[in-house]
């Protein structure tokens, strides 16, 4: 039941099927992520489309959603998706936002490739760009927002006002939160038993949990907690996003490259790299020189020093932590997926301390790394040092290490879908 429902709420909000009365007794904290001008008036056609872009910090995706609606005012049945990703992202263009915006472009070409053209006047075109734009200058990042819209408006398809814009990191771990929660049936009904979520991009990374104790309330900080309605229920959660904490930033971070003005010329060396290692990478638009320590050291401890430097005393610890359950998604599945932690179909459950194990023994054997990525060892430790001295998790702390829930991605769009519902009177 929890996969229909899931699915056909998703597509709702994919496709924008909206009540044209919008209900909103007061200021909630998902306003912004869903404008009420976003809602077509009166799409009464029984085939619908929806497409909406996901602008990462390391890729921008679109899906082209097809549902029908077979009932007047009844759930619509999911017929299809369509999915498509270009590499890199748009942070990547920060000088160059016409060629990014081309890359939009390129992706649009799906939609009208699988949307009839009968259909496109009436089909919403919807982007969100997460923590990639977020790190950038204001004025960088709007330039570039500025031509996709430019891109949009050529477009034959539908575009709401806010179309373009960037999502603030609050959102995702909420959103998630809720996506997770519902697709495991934590919200059905009046209980107040849940998982947390922990998300890790490539820029930013979120913790949202819902408190069980009066001592985290009293000792959370301000701005870290957030209260909403859903189901009848009201829920006070704890949440962040700690921005310049995601995988890919964290590698800047540990390399010392946020801390050099200029990267000509300069190469970042560090312990959790092969020594014998010399090679470029590019991040955000601009090109780093890294290797190995030639003469230094290398291994887990070195390694390991190094990334602790960069999350220890700088992320809150809510002692709750680590006793509660929690869903991990994206760089937490990835690197268990690449390490074979986890069978990437299915996914799996882990301890904290198997992120550990699974660094020492990758950081300890790098005179004998040949294939994969070379940043294995320091993302591990840092997934390692993020979660026990970052978060505060202890080493027997259980993760559900998963891609889908009921066959429904575990990201934001769905618990977006929820409080869509909700506000336009649609979901009771």
């Amino acid at each position: 039941m929890a996969t229909t429902w899931g699915a056909a709420f998703f597509m709702l909000v994919a496709s924008c099927v909206c009540s044209t009365v919008f209900h909103r007794d007061q200021q909630t904290w998902f306003e912004g992520v869903f404008l009420s001008s976003m809602c077509p008036i009166n799409v009464s056609a029984s085939t619908l489309y929806g497409i909406m872009f996901d602008a990462g910090s390391t890729g921008t995706r679109i899906h082209v959603y097809t549902f029908v609606q077979k009932i007047p005012g009844q759930l619509p049945i999911l017929e299809g998706e369509i999915f498509e990703s270009v590499k890199p992202g748009l942070s990547a263009f920060v000088d160059q936002p016409k060629q990014g915006a081309e890359t939009v472009q390129g992706l649009l070409e799906v939609a009208k490739d699988s949307i009839p053209r009968s259909h496109w006047k009436r089909t919403p075109v919807v982007l969100k760009a997460t923590a990639g734009l977020r790190l950038l200058p204001e004025q960088k990042a709007q330039a570039l927002l500025f031509e996709v819209r430019e891109i949009f408006k050529r477009s034959p398809f539908l575009v709401p006002d806010d179309s373009v814009s960037i999502m603030d990191g609050s959102y995702e771990g909420i959103l998630a939160w809720v996506t997770v929660n519902f697709l495991t049936g934590q919200l059905h009904g009046h209980s107040q038993e849940t998982v947390g979520t922990l998300d890790l991009g490539g820029a930013s990374t979120q913790i949202t949990f819902l408190p069980q104790f009066e001592k985290t309330l009293e000792q959370t900080p301000q701005g870290y907690l957030t209260s909403f309605e859903m189901f009848n229920s009201t829920y006070k959660l704890y949440t962040h996003s700690y921005l310049g904490f995601g995988l890919k930033a964290a590698r800047l971070a540990t390399l010392g490259a946020l801390e050099t003005e200029g990267t000509d010329g300069h190469t970042f060396r560090s312990a959790c790299l092969p020594r014998w290692l010399e090679a470029e990478w590019i991040f955000g638009g601009v090109k780093y020189q890294y290797g190995g320590n030639r003469e230094g050291e290398m291994g887990f401890e070195p390694c390991y020093t190094e990334v602790l430097r960069v999350v220890q005393g700088k992320l809150h610890q809510p002692d709750e932590v680590q006793k509660s359950s929690f869903y991990a998604f994206s760089y937490y599945y990835d690197r268990a997926v690449d390490t074979d932690m986890i069978d990437y179909e299915t996914g799996g459950v882990l301890k904290v301390e198997d992120f550990e194990r699974k660094a020492r023994e990758v950081c300890d054997n790098l005179e004998n790394f040949t294939s994969g990525s070379p940043f294995l060892c320091m993302d591990l430790s840092y997934i390692t040092a993020l979660l026990k001295d970052g978060f505060g998790f202890a080493d027997s702390t259980i993760l559900q290490l998963s891609k889908k829930v009921n066959n429904i991605e575990t990201g934001w769009a769905l618990g977006a879908t929820f409080h869509l519902l909700q506000s336009l009177g649609i979901s009771h």
